[in-house]
């Protein structure tokens, strides 16, 4: 019996929640699972009951020398504590999944001959990712193409897609809600973990100019910063929009589910889980990442006709209003964009990831059939 598979995934849920999806099918195939982590992937541990977990030490290199020489101090504790793990239980192999609290697992796996796979949620590979990809046995893309892989990597890089919580992964096969042009539209207001002022800011003054019997078939459900709460709750009654406010949207397959259209950020796991269920969207990617990510990711789909990608700065409200008029009046855009969003998606990711991991501790070369 080989030992555990460790999975090392920390910081946000785009990170861990494929980790998730993807310990869940290993222990279906009689796999034991082991998960590292940092002090702010803990707040998931009620997704990995049943699994031993360990949390170490992990920084990202932050600003200015004292901030590069904090991150570079974290990340050394992470190592040892680390090595001291993989000692003790002696895993198979090491899966890491991007992201500086991924790196110490699977670099002192590195450093000790153990097998490593790399997951790529990104349409970009991240730099914790590619400092390690040179010596992890495989790649997992997120993408068919992933970008900035050296050519040396790229023949071991396989696109398996981004895992996606089994709740998600059963709206692939549901059909599109019923959507007729004098009909409600419910729409999913989505901004990452911490949620987004600009939706807060933008889309109630957009959704106000709408006529009355416009606005009045508008159903929102809306994730708000805290200090965004009552303002943005203000704005839609005064419109006479009904609007549901969350400060974190717990339930996303439910809400999904009976969602129209959703206005997100673009991160990795929001873009996957959206196209595997099959759902419309107008993403607003993160302006801030240097290598664009996230606007990478929403290219994926928006390419294809399963999204419509909007610039923070093109965000506006006459812009918003606009593209909602449209939809309003012709809701056949909304219902072939849900198909296309649907063909970008991998539903099968968690058991593609899978057979990869199961490849290679069995000494398995070729992934034709992964």
């Amino acid at each position: 019996m080989t030992g555990p598979i460790l999975l090392s995934a920390g910081g946000t849920g785009g990170h861990v929640m494929p980790a998730q999806a993807l310990a869940l099918d290993l222990k279906s195939r009689g796999y034991d699972v082991e998960w590292v982590t940092d002090k702010r992937g803990m707040k998931y541990a009620g997704n990995f009951q049943d699994i031993p977990i360990h949390e170490i030490r992990a920084g990202t290199l932050g600003a200015g020398v004292i901030g590069k020489v904090r991150g570079v101090a974290d990340l050394g504790i992470g190592i040892l504590q680390a090595g001291k793990i993989i000692s003790k239980i002696k895993p198979a192999a090491v899966v890491g999944f991007g992201g500086y609290p991924s790196f110490p697992a699977v670099y002192a796996a590195q450093r000790n001959g153990i097998p490593t796979i790399l997951h790529e949620q990104n349409a970009i590979i991240g730099k914790a990712n590619a400092m390690l990809a040179h010596k992890a046995e495989r790649i997992a893309s997120s993408t068919p193409e992933l970008r900035g892989v050296d050519e040396i990597d790229c023949v071991r890089t396989v696109f398996t897609g981004n895992p996606v919580r089994a709740e998600i992964s059963a709206l692939y096969t549901q059909p599109y809600p019923v959507l007729s042009d004098d009909g409600q539209l419910n729409i999913l207001v989505m901004g990452g973990s911490l949620g987004a002022h600009i939706f807060s800011e933008v889309l109630p003054e957009a959704l106000s100019r709408l006529p009355q019997d416009q606005r009045a078939r508008l159903r929102i459900t809306q994730q708000c910063r805290e200090e965004d709460m009552t303002p943005t709750k203000e704005a839609y009654a005064k419109a006479g929009i009904e609007a549901d406010l969350h400060m974190f949207i717990r339930d996303v397959a439910e809400h999904l589910k009976t969602s129209h259209l959703v206005i997100a950020r673009s991160g990795a796991s929001t873009v996957a889980e959206v196209s595997t269920a099959g759902r419309p969207a107008i993403y607003v990617p993160y302006p801030h990442h240097k290598d664009q990510q996230q606007k990478m990711n929403a290219d994926v789909v928006s390419d294809r006709g399963g999204a419509w990608l909007m610039t923070q700065d093109g965000f506006t409200p006459d812009a918003v209003l606009a593209r909602i008029e449209t939809f309003l009046q012709n809701s056949e855009i909304l219902f072939r964009a849900a198909e296309k969003a649907r063909a970008c998606s991998r539903p099968d990711a968690a058991r593609k990831l899978g057979n990869l991991v199961t490849a290679v501790i069995s000494g398995w070369t070729g992934d034709d059939e992964i």
